[in-house]
């Protein structure tokens, strides 16, 4: 059994499924379109990455880090950045729909595959649930803004009015939104009527068809593009150099009033910012040329997107002291409050919600194409894979998608949603990294990506050494600190301790195997970030983990493909 579970789905047999399917569509069958050019791919990344992160949980963000926040942004970037040139690299060797779920069954094997596309569901679908409620607070201030009011009840989910209702909140809407709300015989009712309504419209849109939804992306994507310039541009004749040294609790100026500690706190809500640009590969089987494109379209988005976020970030920190950023969850427009820039406030919830909606989309249509994958192995039943005879979109699992959304809005909040999610994807990331370094190097075919190799057999040894040194040098406290677990530090300094141990075992594996560089680069940065979770945020994803386990059990590997190989 144990060889079983680790079976694995050879990249020849990915490619000629993929062509069947390609073949039975061009014979009258269902199957996708291939419509998507590198233009329309890159819009795609841009409008998944630019949106939620860069509109709400940038604020958060700030607050706990300060104008040091660049820092973690950067570090965000660069492991995203290695990140994509592994998903480049897997997307170059087999262009199929499914990402990085794909990536892991041919390199993993076909547990690793289930983990990472039960882990897919909740970057996707469960961050999607963020981005609704994100999409909402903006879509009722600009409501506000018009003189169109709707019931405070019907703009906020339950568990956000009833904390703030428990702790005396300051936040008015919150608390009124509880004290006003009707009765349904002793509960209370309310739920975010705003975020609803837009997941239905999405769903139907990506349920009428990719094209449609191309079309629809693009158009948002060039608007908020321009307006986020003109955010940027306009912000930054109202920075004051002094904000970007505030003083912190010892009455010091610096740029990172809360430290390291306080840059490293901020990593969920900055890593939040990149989900998105892994999107991308989802769409290999609906792009013209994916083995060309879609790597480009990942790391072009990739490095559009990070500009903007620095330049944003330093742009929030000048108009503004860090602390007058705690618990807003519309930054952008609060700068222009502030200031007195009526008009900025205005534009900028128009901003919002086109931001956010394109990120809606992206994301909603990544996670049915993930499920048509899983279907087309045997892990899940028949009926995820069906396409739509007419629209040519995997319509059940669009469907799934849209409801896997909608009822968790109805209890659960941002907060517990932003977690989970950021979590959930940088553990995929390590596997796509780690998945890179287990498939044979090919030879470079021209018009097609091919990762640069590095030999990483002592650089990245060496790396780890001098990274050790530094830190024992500049902090002799660090290591010594992981013998020292309490309550406060007991998360970090376990997921540190398995971080370095993993790190030294990865370097002794580099040194024999010869591994190449930039994605044991891509493993050690993501792995890094994941060490500013939580206690709280690993208990969580462990349980959905061991809930997607017993579903694999009970299904899935029963019914896998690979059964009929083995």
């Amino acid at each position: 059994m144990a060889h079983s579970l680790f079976r694995k789905k050879n990249i020849n047999k990915i490619l000629t499924d993929a062509a069947t399917n390609e073949e039975a569509a061009h014979g009258g069958a269902s199957g996708l379109k291939r419509v998507l050019t590198l233009r329309d791919l890159t819009f795609f990344g841009i409008a998944a990455i630019i949106g939620a992160g860069s509109f709400s949980s940038l604020g958060e963000a700030v607050f706990k880090g300060g104008p040091g926040v660049v820092f973690l942004f950067i570090m965000c970037a660069v492991a995203c950045g290695f990140t994509a040139l592994c998903y480049a690299e897997f997307a170059s060797r087999i262009p199929v729909a499914g990402s990085a779920y794909t990536y892991a069954y041919a390199s993993f094997g076909e547990l690793f595959a289930w983990i990472i596309g039960w882990a897919l569901i909740m970057e996707y679908s469960i961050g999607n649930i963020y981005v609704a409620f994100s999409w909402s607070d903006y879509f009722t201030s600009f409501l506000h803004k018009i003189n169109i009011h709707i019931p405070d009840y019907l703009t906020c989910s339950y568990m956000e009015a009833k904390e703030a209702f428990a702790n005396n909140s300051s936040n008015e809407e919150l608390v009124n939104a509880w004290t006003s709300a009707p009765l349904l015989g002793s509960l209370k009712i309310i739920f975010d009527l705003p975020a609803l309504i837009i997941n239905l419209l999405i769903t139907t849109l990506v349920y009428v068809g990719v094209k449609e939804s191309r079309n629809f992306s693009n158009v948002m994507v060039v608007l908020k593009l321009c307006a986020v310039v003109l955010v940027i541009a306009v912000g930054a004749y109202y920075v004051d150099p002094a904000n970007w040294h505030p003083v912190n609790d010892a009455g010091v100026r610096s740029f990172s009033p809360n430290g390291f500690a306080g840059i490293m706190s901020a990593v969920s809500g900055v890593f939040f910012a990149y989900i998105g640009f892994d999107a991308v590969s989802v769409m290999a089987e609906e792009s013209k040329n994916p083995q060309r494109d879609l790597p480009r379209s990942m790391i072009l988005s990739l490095v559009i997107c990070t500009v903007v976020y620095i330049l944003l970030t330093l742009v929030l920190t000048g108009v503004l002291n860090y602390r007058q950023f705690e618990g807003v969850g519309d930054p952008l427009a609060r700068i222009f409050e502030v200031t007195n820039v009526g008009w900025m406030q205005f534009l900028i919830s128009i901003i919002a919600v086109i931001a956010m909606t394109s990120v809606l989309l992206v994301f909603q249509m990544g996670q049915p194409r993930i499920w048509m994958s899983m279907s087309r192995d045997g892990l899940l039943p028949p009926v995820f894979q069906k396409i739509h005879p007419k629209f040519q979109t995997p319509s059940f699992s669009t469907i799934i998608t849209g409801l896997l959304v909608a009822i968790p809005i109805i209890f659960t909040d941002k907060t517990f949603v932003l977690d989970f999610t950021s979590i959930a994807t940088l553990f995929a990331f390590v596997l796509v990294c780690g998945g890179v370094l287990l498939i044979p190097r090919k030879e470079g075919v021209p018009g097609r990506f091919n990762i640069p190799y590095i030999n990483g057999k002592y650089l990245f040894p060496l790396i780890i050494i001098v990274a050790i040194a530094l830190i024992e040098y500049y902090n002799r406290n660090y290591f010594i600190g992981f013998f020292n677990i309490n309550e406060d530090n007991a998360s970090f300094n376990i997921s540190s301790i398995v971080f370095w141990l993993v790190m030294i075992a990865v370097a002794i594996a580099a040194f024999i195997k010869s591994f190449s560089l930039i994605p044991l680069l891509g493993l050690s940065s993501c792995m890094y970030l994941l060490t500013g979770m939580t206690g709280e945020n690993w208990a969580w994803f462990a349980s959905w983990l061991a809930l997607g386990l017993i579903i694999y059990f009970l299904y899935g590997y029963k019914k896998s493909k690979l059964n009929e190989i083995i």
